[in-house]
């Protein structure tokens, strides 16, 4: 009977009501409005991320609570907003960062690294660089994204809108504590500290400075190194991603090793960052669906429907 009535409730919630992912956003902008709030004379532009956190917050409550027929305009808004929303999160931190904190701790976090190797990762890979594997793993680097979302888009083509939701709130749990990484330890990434000792610049062949200069402008102001974003995101799909398939799940498995290497033969990470994403991609893989899993269980505590089971 219990069973039935979680299954009932699952239906309910894809229409309406607060979702796990909801409630997790939302905080995250009431939290982060507050820093705003606390730091705007420091902050550029704090009134206007106000108001954005304001705005995007109303348009989040607004919707929780109506009916969403599928292939609506609403019913896709419920499933895909937390993608702009955690970008538009991670964009603000280039200006809350520098405005806080006012300095980053790249020299301690490279001290690390020279610590355990004896040696700047960044540096050593030289021996091993050539224009071929710039070319490719500036492009592996670069799908990033489309690979994440990947996953996300074979669940909704397959209809499966439950587990397509828990890795929706999987994704905006990982991306908001890095985001949290960030600020609590601003890391710039070896090529900006270390570029003095490289002796050879980075050069590929036809794609690799369109695609460098892309991520510059749309990454270079920000100080999100530690922990590694890509490395924790990309093992999150990569776990997701034994569900769909075997041979899907055997592409993500090559995908995620290439692209790890990636973040440091292109010397955007230090060692110690990759480190620090995988232990958080631990946790989460662990940890978020018992989070998920309570989150439910209070909706269904709460459903007048389950009275006296």
């Amino acid at each position: 009977m219990v069973g039935s009535r979680a299954s009932a409730l699952e239906r309910d919630a894809a229409a309406s009501g607060w979702w796990p992912q909801d409630r997790l956003i939302c905080s995250y902008l009431v939290v982060s409005g507050l820093l705003i709030a606390a730091f705007g004379r420091q902050a550029p532009g704090a009134v206007w991320m106000l108001g954005l956190h304001a705005v995007a917050a109303a348009a989040l409550a607004a919707v929780v609570n109506q009916e969403a027929r599928p292939g609506t305009v609403l019913w896709l808004f419920r499933h895909w907003y937390p993608l702009p929303y955690v970008v538009g999160c991670y964009k603000e931190m280039a200006i809350l960062i520098p405005a806080v904190r006012g300095r980053d701790v790249d020299a301690a976090v490279a001290r690390l690294d020279f610590a355990f190797w004896g040696l700047h990762p960044t540096v050593w890979l030289e021996r091993l660089q050539t224009p071929l594997l710039t070319e490719c793993m500036q492009i592996i680097y670069t799908l990033f994204l489309p690979m994440m979302l990947l996953v996300a888009v074979i669940l909704w083509r397959r209809g499966r809108l439950p587990e397509f939701r828990f890795y929706a709130f999987l994704l905006s749990l990982g991306f908001l504590l890095s985001y949290v990484g960030y600020f609590l330890v601003p890391v710039r990434g070896p090529r900006f500290l270390l570029d003095p000792l490289q002796s050879v610049p980075l050069e590929g062949l036809w794609s690799f400075p369109f695609l460098r200069h892309l991520l510059d402008v749309v990454e270079a102001a920000h100080y999100d190194c530690f922990p590694s974003g890509h490395a924790e995101m990309i093992l999150l799909a990569w776990w997701s991603s034994r569900r769909l398939s075997r041979r899907l799940y055997g592409i993500f498995t090559v995908y995620t090793v290439l692209m790890v290497f990636s973040t440091v033969y292109l010397r955007y990470h230090y060692t110690v960052d990759l480190a620090a994403g995988a232990a958080l991609a631990g946790v989460l893989v662990f940890a978020a669906p018992r989070v998920y899993g309570c989150e439910k269980g209070r909706e269904l505590a709460a459903d007048p429907s389950c009275a006296g089971s």
